[in-house]
């Protein structure tokens, strides 16, 4: 599949996942909306329950709870993913659009090998023989820094430590070479040390293999470091969405504010605690009738409380959903 030229590699629009119970429908993600360009890395951050898993597995059309539904348009390479069928979507899982999912021992079968699983996936894609399937699998693991391939691969998941499993799960992810990968929390429950290199080399391969991605974390360090630009979700909604240096150097939202502020310091005096952010989430059953971060906001005003305020350019490539500056360019 070739990108019609000046498309962008995926543009999502208005994506909404929705839960039917009875005559109530609530939305569990409600109009996102972003673009990614080819071989760039796009974070989408926010705290546990925000809808950033929910929102890719959306992207992967991997949603089949029959009261739960897809709607928006999801163009990848110029198609909309939400028109293909079920044929097509599995021609192009694995091949055009990869996942690492964010528990690798879930993810993989426990029955069969490592190096089994990862053969199947190229097989499935690629007319390669088996003795080529395998030997693509083994120049992956050895891509991947895992040493001894040839005996990791003859291992079965519940062999590998935790480091090892991710690797070759993002070495399953990259077998065909696709031009998105999907990072759900790919370093979560990983020891620095591993963090580190896992980050070192999802980097290194976005720049050989020319993949995009797609990086889950509620770690801004992370995304700091990993990211061209990041969406800031809550409640299932966009709070901010705009390049990552300037999100890092001025951020407008007060939940990006204070989700950065919640980062210690690198220089400078230690503070003896880390500000937080007072309260909880609400639950996309139980969104308040105006902005969903209005109970934890230390600027909310009435007007906060009214409606939910809509996404809005403030200026090139930084996109908003707060009342604070029109109510204070009014007062």
């Amino acid at each position: 599949m070739i990108t019609p030229p000046n498309t962008p590699l995926l543009d999502v629009r208005n994506l909404c996942v929705s839960l039917t119970s009875g005559t109530k429908t609530t939305l569990i993600v409600d109009h996102v909306s972003f673009t990614l360009n080819t071989h760039e890395t796009l974070g989408l951050v926010g705290e546990s329950g925000s809808g950033k898993s929910m929102t890719a597995l959306a992207l992967m059309r991997l949603i089949d709870a029959p009261n739960l539904h897809i709607s928006g348009s999801i163009f990848f390479k110029g198609r909309d993913l939400l028109t293909l069928s079920e044929k097509d979507l599995r021609r192009l899982r694995g091949k055009e659009i990869a996942m690492i999912f964010q528990d690798p021992m879930t993810a993989f079968t426990p029955v069969y090998t490592i190096g089994w699983q990862i053969d199947e996936q190229i097989r499935a894609h690629e007319n390669l023989t088996r003795k080529q399937s395998r030997a693509r699998s083994l120049e992956l693991l050895a891509d991947m820094g895992v040493p001894d391939p040839a005996r990791t691969a003859d291992r079965y998941p519940h062999q590998l430590s935790g480091g090892l499993k991710q690797r070759a799960m993002i070495a399953m992810a990259l077998s065909c070479r696709p031009s998105l990968l999907i990072a759900d929390e790919p370093t979560t429950a990983l020891d620095v040390t591993i963090q580190a290199q896992i980050l070192e080399l999802m980097v290194k391969l976005r720049d050989i293999y020319g993949t995009s991605i797609i990086f889950i974390t509620h770690d801004m360090g992370v995304v700091a470091e990993t990211c061209d630009t990041t969406l800031v979700l809550y409640s299932g909604r966009v709070a901010e969405y705009s390049t990552t240096a300037t999100l890092f150097t001025a951020p407008q939202h007060p939940y990006s504010q204070a989700l950065l502020n919640s980062i210690p310091p690198m220089h400078g005096p230690r503070p003896p605690r880390l500000p937080a952010i007072s309260g909880m989430p609400p639950t996309p059953f139980a969104r308040p009738a105006g902005c969903a971060f209005a109970p934890r906001c230390p600027h909310v005003q009435n007007a906060c409380n009214l409606i939910p305020p809509p996404l809005t350019a403030i200026a090139p490539q930084h996109n908003l959903a707060c009342l604070r500056p029109w109510i204070s360019s009014s007062v």
